[in-house]
């Protein structure tokens, strides 16, 4: 926004070339009517004293309304119009020469021409001023911004389908935008670092943003965004692409019998091999590392069935997968114990079993004794003896009451009591 002055005397030309620019815009049957207006108004020219024409710069985005206000401060009903950049009369008072009905009044006053552009387009994009008819005259402008955002967003992956452990680019666009965008990459919730590069044609702008990305089994089906942030954007504007990663089969040994995982002569092996894998294996095999397999033993598909085992079923049996990406294996190493070990472990088991009740039995046997002892020792405490010399104080001297003293505990001997 600025304001100008212009030259002193010079209201009488700025009238006649307002006129002329107004009646060649105006309908015939309007020239007459806006001629007289402009020499009215020429003629009714005031000073400038105190008076101050302002305006404010307005930013909008394509496609909505503008509001563009021509104020003045302590008016003293001089003439305001409003220009556009190509400095035609959009209105002069309340009155319209142009033709573009987009222009509508939404106030007029002697301190205020306020004025609406709906639909705007980045041609309306520019300076548009308002001009005050004082001595000397006032001019002020106002800059229209207008934002355009994203046209199209698109997204494009190198390939479709890769594999664990390859890298590949990811690229996303962003066209025909103003002013020019940001773009922001994630993979999942977790935020990544592209390279960006701008066009710019016709003060619009094309974004170009490049993402390297190393991808692993665990992205398969995760998707990679492409995110927009623009001025003219409200919330989040994105779109995505999910990766599809092929990865090399994950292999699983799992004994299904015995139960008790104890192999011992006589009982059967059960092992199912799970594996996993893009693309799924279709083909899963079993083999025994460094010898042959068992001639009883049964293979279907992903299971290995070895009944009747004995000691030359031991070894290291192997489960195989593969798929387009790869190949993987995992072991299982068979160890058969003897018949009679599963029935002297359960035997031990028992004789421990037993023991150890005979051991809490005797426990508590002599935690009760111990408690019976305590509380009987605790109520005789013994046998205590007090011998006093009786008749001693009614002895005639020391003699006599030595002689009554031994008198009185040969007798105290004889009330001694026993207790066990």
């Amino acid at each position: 926004m600025a304001s100008a002055v212009l030259p002193s005397g010079s209201q009488c030309a700025a009238a006649a070339a307002a006129a002329a620019v107004a009646a060649a815009a105006a309908p015939p049957g309007l020239r007459l009517r806006l001629l007289l207006l402009l020499l009215s108004a020429a003629a009714l020219i005031a000073t400038g004293d105190g008076q101050n024409l302002f305006t404010k710069d307005v930013t909008v985005i394509e496609g909505e309304v503008a509001t563009i206000s021509c104020q003045v401060n302590k008016s003293d009903d001089s003439v305001i119009q409003l220009l556009n950049p190509n400095r035609q009369t959009i209105y002069f008072r309340d009155f319209r020469p142009l033709k573009d009905s987009r222009f509508q009044l939404l106030n007029f006053s002697s301190s205020e021409l306020k004025v609406s552009l709906t639909n705007v387009s980045i041609s309306d994009e520019g300076r548009y001023f308002c001009q005050l008819y004082t001595d000397p005259p006032q001019e002020s402008y106002t800059t229209i911004t207008v934002l355009v955002p994203p046209r199209n967003l698109m997204i494009d992956i190198q390939k479709d389908t890769a594999v664990e452990g390859e890298e590949i680019e990811v690229n996303c666009t962003a066209m025909a935008s103003k002013p020019a965008t940001t773009i922001r990459w994630f993979k999942g919730n977790k935020e990544l670092k592209g390279k960006s590069e701008v066009e710019e044609w016709s003060d619009m702008y094309t974004v170009t943003s490049q993402l390297m990305l190393k991808v692993h089994k665990e992205d398969d089906g995760v998707p990679v965004i492409c995110q927009v942030e623009h001025p003219a954007v409200t919330g989040n504007l994105q779109t995505q692409r999910y990766l599809e990663v092929q990865y090399k089969p994950q292999v699983h040994i799992q004994m299904t019998y015995p139960l008790q995982g104890l192999t011992r002569e006589g009982d059967a092996l059960e092992l199912t091999c799970e594996a996993i894998g893009k693309p799924q294996p279709v083909m899963v095999t079993w083999v025994r590392v460094d010898d042959e397999m068992p001639q009883h033993a049964v293979l279907s598909g992903p299971n290995l069935f070895i009944n009747n085992l004995n000691k030359t079923d031991n070894g290291t049996y192997r489960c195989e997968a593969s798929n387009i990406v790869g190949k993987a294996h995992s072991d299982y190493m068979l160890y058969v114990y003897d018949s009679r070990a599963g029935e002297e472990g359960s035997i031990r088991a028992v004789d421990h079993a037993v023991i150890g009740g005979v051991v809490a039995v005797v426990v508590f046997a002599m935690l009760c004794l111990l408690i019976i002892l305590g509380r009987y020792f605790a109520r005789h405490k013994g046998t205590y003896f007090t011998h006093e010399a009786k008749g001693a104080d009614d002895a005639a001297d020391a003699d006599t009451a030595i002689i009554n003293a031994e008198g009185g505990q040969n007798n105290s001997e004889e009330k001694k009591e026993y207790f066990i």
